[in-house]
């Protein structure tokens, strides 16, 4: 495992996690502290990894080396075998964010990005997209679904103008249509379908509709509690299975909303500054 992270951590340059080149380094690939900080982990920790003399790695822990190593699906599992772990089953697979998107998402500091599942659950976001939206990976359980939580909490709907939230409700289940026919009954598409319809009449009665569509592409106006009414467009980028997207969010030059998305800019580096 020792040799498998260290070879990882090399193979790895500063531009490929979003990181300026900077000056000659004296390794190759990046710097252990970086990698830690990637992880959410002390360098001393990742460090006694590379040496032989930590602990046996929690799963977690695991998951958190396999994200911020930029790991394949293949090699995110070797990492869980050589660790003396099981390896992630297929339902917990989607939670691996998929490395191609990782990698242009790392490159997007400009605008608002971030990286759902085909269920509406936020990966990871980057911090332009946490001032807009919030942190949105910080929910547990059904609610991690963005989706799960249009039905049963009325804060997600207030992102939005009064006149928009019935398209976007329908744009919701549409979504979770789309996802349920592609997993079915059993999966966890199926598990937000019957909590929702036993939550939610609106849900319920939208879910008989029958409407399918995967709605991320659009132009909308979302309401920011200091900047107000934004007008911007929604880009998306999907894996070749379809179980995750790259949602982009952007605005014309020159515009309003272009304006508001700098001025967003200037509150995230504020935020994260505190």
């Amino acid at each position: 495992m020792a040799a498998f992270l260290r070879s990882r951590r090399e193979a790895l340059r500063p531009e490929d996690i979003g990181l300026a080149p900077g000056a000659r380094r004296r390794t190759a690939g990046l710097r252990r502290d970086e990698v830690a900080a990637l992880a959410a982990m002390s360098t001393d920790y990742y460090t006694r990894l590379e040496q032989q003399r930590g602990p046996q790695p929690s799963e977690q822990m695991l998951a958190s080396l396999a994200r911020a190593l930029r790991l394949t699906d293949s090699e995110r599992d070797y990492l869980f075998q050589v660790a003396g772990r099981t390896a992630p089953s297929p339902v917990s697979v989607a939670t691996h964010v998929a490395p191609a998107l990782r990698r242009v998402l790392d490159r997007l500091d400009d605008t608002p990005a971030l990286i759902l599942t085909n269920l509406g659950e936020t990966l990871v976001q980057n911090q332009m997209a946490k001032a807009l939206f919030g942190d949105l990976t910080s929910f547990t359980g059904l609610a991690r679904s963005e989706i799960y939580r249009w039905f049963t909490d009325p804060a997600p709907r207030r992102l939005y103008p009064e006149d928009d939230r019935d398209r976007q409700s329908r744009a919701q289940v549409a979504n979770l249509r789309a996802a349920y026919g592609l997993l079915g009954p059993r999966s966890r598409a199926g598990e937000l379908v019957r909590a929702l319809e036993k939550a939610s009449p609106e849900f319920a009665g939208l879910w008989a509709r029958q409407e399918v569509a995967k709605r991320f592409e659009d132009h909308k106006t979302l309401v920011h509690p200091e900047l107000g009414p934004i007008e911007v467009d929604c880009q998306a980028l999907f894996t070749e299975d379809q179980s995750q997207i790259l949602l982009v969010i952007t605005a014309p030059p020159r515009t309003e909303g272009h304006e508001k998305l700098r001025m967003l800019g200037v509150i995230g580096v504020t935020a994260a500054e505190r």
